[in-house]
């Protein structure tokens, strides 16, 4: 088994909310999530909870192998809950969260959880792949959007429809009817999408955060299956690089709306023989 790890904040000088790290048969990524332009009423910020939260799950998959993945997830956000809530409001609406996508291989299954727009990229020995995402983000999203995607991204039009857009998501969050992502509340991990698959069936794993999966599912300029042949190829620092020279050719979101012109972005690959 081989891992590989590519990740790139946003801009050079911004810090990277993204996390990921591995250990023998097991393996997270999150990607940290605040509400921009709003403080999060958090002293540590969104990269230290999720560094911190993804830290902590990765321990738990490994010390407890019994545990359902959900339940590692829940004890890990009950745990970094304990860490801050002196000091940070927690209750505080723009409170940091994030997406967490986290594998472990037992008993000759690979286990996955996916909560958030995070991806789980499987390549599979018959030569075919699957994507694992968490859409209900996308699809509450897709409801309030609005004028969002048809401004020029960075303008001070654009700004001030992402912030409204962004303040009538969050009020959606760990709600039913809504998206759930892993915040201050163990809940969420009941809500995460969970599943298992036979290790043999697989001849790699990828983690992504929504920032590296935008040459396939923003921009439609490669397959999945490309994106798998170029992970096993080259891996993600390439993966990131291309993604990198697309967003500079449309800086404005013109061909390609967002809300960001560039995005964290980490895939962690774990190439299984």
């Amino acid at each position: 088994m081989r891992f590989s790890l590519g990740t790139s904040p946003s801009t050079p000088d911004s810090e990277n909310e993204d996390f990921a790290a591995a250990a023998p048969d097991a393996a997270v990524l999150l990607d940290g999530a605040g509400v921009g332009g709003t403080e999060t009423g958090c002293v540590h910020g969104v990269a230290w909870f999720s560094g911190t939260l993804g830290t902590l799950l990765l321990r738990t998959l490994v010390a407890r192998p019994a545990w359902s993945l959900a339940e590692c997830l829940a004890d890990s956000i009950r745990i970094t809950r304990s860490l801050h809530e002196d000091v940070c409001d927690l209750e505080y609406r723009a409170s940091p969260t994030s997406t967490v996508v986290a594998v472990r291989a037992r008993g000759g299954v690979l286990e996955h959880l996916v909560l958030g727009d995070s991806s789980l990229l499987l390549a599979k020995r018959d030569g075919t792949c699957s994507v694992i995402t968490d859409r209900r983000l996308d699809e509450v999203g897709a409801r309030l959007r609005g004028s969002v995607d048809e401004l020029p991204t960075g303008s001070p039009e654009h700004a001030v429809a992402l912030a409204e857009y962004r303040d009538a998501l969050t009020s959606l969050r760990n709600r039913p009817g809504g998206f759930w992502i892993a915040g201050p509340d163990p809940l969420a991990a009941e809500h995460a999408l969970t599943g298992t698959v036979p290790l043999d069936s697989l001849v790699s794993v990828t983690l992504l955060s929504d920032g590296a999966t935008r040459l396939v599912d923003r921009f439609g300029l490669a397959s999945w299956d490309e994106t798998s042949a170029l992970l096993d190829s080259v891996g993600p620092d390439e993966l990131i690089r291309q993604t990198r020279k697309a967003e500079d050719g449309d800086p404005d979101g013109r061909r390609w709306p967002r809300g960001k012109a560039h995005d964290d972005a980490t895939a962690l690959h774990w190439a299984l023989s």
